[in-house]
């Protein structure tokens, strides 16, 4: 992978604007600072977001590394990421993502959280376990397939070992609570 100039500054810049834009209003929605109103506002967002993607990858194929650079192309998959009500484009956008890792211009990583956001979302049994719910026992993992093979496909992907990715998440899980937020329901990003 590259980070030499990106090909389409233009792309990286309105991907990353609205990748800022949309972490900065997950967080007031998990802190419940929004009304209705805002929910509502959210939500419109969110489908433009993806609305943008969407076009980007009908004229561009997953935007990787070499058209928009890294930094963008994490911006990327974080909106793909975060499309949970159009369960055919994640999945769309999953396909996408992996040709781009195949060809070396996106992190296998991403390909994974958002194969496991995708599985999640069509209530199948995640891979890697990058996907979490809270419950009342806490922090948990959403269905796996095959748990006895976990830590062996999460390396096989550059993840470490969940019982290390899990605690990371609970302790800062714990912290957020002690900051008085108040957590989602589905957590991603598990690493």
């Amino acid at each position: 992978m590259r980070t030499a100039e990106p090909l389409r500054p233009d792309l990286a810049r309105e991907l990353i604007a609205r990748a800022a834009q949309s972490a900065a209003r997950r967080a007031r929605r998990v802190r419940n600072q929004l009304d209705a109103v805002h929910l509502g506002q959210d939500r419109h967002a969110e489908h433009a977001d993806t609305k943008v993607l969407r076009r980007i990858l009908a004229e561009h194929d997953w935007p990787g590394h070499r058209l928009v650079g890294p930094d963008a192309a994490r911006a990327a998959w974080s909106i793909a990421l975060h499309a949970d009500d159009e369960p055919d484009f994640q999945r769309a956008a999953t396909t996408l993502l992996k040709r781009a890792v195949q060809d070396g211009d996106a992190r296998i990583q991403h390909w994974a959280h958002l194969h496991d956001r995708a599985l999640v979302n069509s209530r199948r049994p995640q891979e890697f376990g990058t996907q979490l719910v809270l419950s009342a026992a806490g922090v948990e993992l959403c269905p796996l397939r095959a748990p006895q093979l976990l830590d062996q496909r999460r390396a096989a992907v550059g993840l470490p070992p969940i019982a290390v990715a899990l605690d990371t998440v609970r302790r800062r899980y714990a912290l957020d609570r002690i900051g008085g937020g108040s957590p989602a329901f589905v957590l991603a990003g598990v690493a």
